[in-house]
């Protein structure tokens, strides 16, 4: 047992090694960071995400449930800037727009190296719009594991850095359970972290409520993943992937979020053998074949565009995976495997759902890797982290 801010805690809540140290990292989070960044999104009308990769998705999961929950939230708006609401063709150029519409306006940044170029030349532009009016209307946030990088310094000038650590000084390895994939720890750990931030905005209570539900929730999620991760279900699951089969991923609003942050995890290890991975409804996106995998993320199981999804590739003689809360659903009833991850959320408040499927859904790549090096097929980071380079 640990004591972190007052909270007692287990040292190991999984038996996936990285997850505790997701957990470890989240808890060391340092208060006064906190307190300034919540604060700071308590009072923004308008809240501009910016990111990359799974960085991005994490992100946007979270604020995501601002839009989910209807009330309370005095109608502050979330946009990115691949929104076609979003007032310009770059930050500079949209921050006229904000300032006039907008009371405050929040731009939140999602990045562990602190070097990633999107959300760098975002804050890079909004610094230069403010300099230049002298504008008052903004303030930048920033998650980072790394203080000593351009896009802290930027956000330190207007705003508050938030440190997060990430894996740490963990050499490449082919060990992953222990360390995760590349950029696992920081990503899994924002989500968790913003997602508690969001719901303590919500329930209106204070910074210090934020450790108590981070940590009450990662002894949920520990329990969630050692059940799932040894089940038939997921035995199955890795069974199909390792075969030459595709996969598709598909959820709606933050769903799809979380199915994004699966794929990149799986892309990277099926386009080494030539496989390969789709979001359902992508512009690239072909007819499925038999036997490949559709893997679905809907909280109530009844969303009917994913419903339809089911039904295309189950035509097509492929295998249907759902992760839903509701076991008597449409979607748990047509799929071939299923988790069902049960949540008892009021209508119109945040929901952990999204959370927990992330955590739950983050070993699958692991465990692949795994089998692979059973079969003699070794994938050092350094091969999937080259693939990483090229293709994001």
């Amino acid at each position: 047992m640990l004591i972190v801010r007052g909270v007692v805690i287990k040292s190991k809540i999984s038996s996936i090694e990285f997850v505790n140290k997701i957990q470890e990292n989240v808890m060391s989070t340092r208060r006064k960071e906190l307190a300034k960044l919540l604060e700071d999104i308590k009072s923004a009308d308008c809240v501009i995400c910016g990111g990359s990769g799974r960085s991005l998705y994490s992100l946007n999961a979270a604020m995501s449930q601002i839009a989910l929950s209807q009330a309370g939230w005095r109608n502050k708006v979330v946009l990115t800037p691949d929104d076609p609401g979003f007032p310009g063709h770059n930050m500079y150029d949209a921050a006229s727009d904000l300032e006039r519409r907008y009371k405050k306006t929040l731009l939140l940044m999602n990045s562990g190296s602190g070097y990633s170029d999107d959300p760098l030349v975002m804050a890079q532009d909004l610094g230069r719009y403010i300099e230049e009016k002298k504008s008052t209307k903004f303030s930048m946030g920033l998650l980072t594991s790394a203080y000593e990088s351009p896009l802290a310094e930027i956000t330190n000038k207007y705003g508050t850095t938030v440190l997060l650590k990430g894996r740490g000084k963990s050499k490449p390895s082919s060990e992953y359970s222990k360390t995760g994939m590349m950029g696992d720890i920081f990503e899994l750990g924002t989500l968790q972290l913003l997602n508690s931030m969001i719901e303590v905005i919500f329930r209106n209570l204070e910074v210090d409520d934020i450790y108590s539900i981070c940590n009450d929730e990662f002894q949920k999620i520990g329990e969630m993943i050692d059940s799932n991760v040894s089940s038939d279900t997921y035995i199955r699951l890795v069974d199909l992937m390792e075969k030459r089969t595709n996969i598709y991923l598909g959820g709606k609003g933050t769903g799809n979020e979380i199915a994004k942050m699966t794929g990149v995890r799986l892309f990277h290890l099926k386009t080494i053998f030539s496989d390969n991975v789709y979001m359902t409804r992508g512009v690239n996106t072909p007819h499925p074949r038999a036997g490949d995998l559709e893997i679905l993320v809907s909280y109530s199981g009844e969303t009917q565009p994913v419903i339809l999804w089911a039904d295309v590739i189950k035509k097509f003689a492929g295998t249907v995976f759902a992760i839903t809360s509701n076991k008597n659903s449409r979607l748990a009833k047509k799929a071939d495997l299923k988790i069902i991850l049960e949540e008892e959320a009021k209508p119109n408040t945040p929901r952990r759902f999204y959370t927990r499927a992330a955590f739950v859904l983050s070993p699958l790549a692991v465990k692949l890797a795994e089998r692979l090096a059973e079969r003699g097929l070794k994938l050092p980071e350094y091969l999937i982290s080259w693939y990483h380079s090229v293709t994001q």
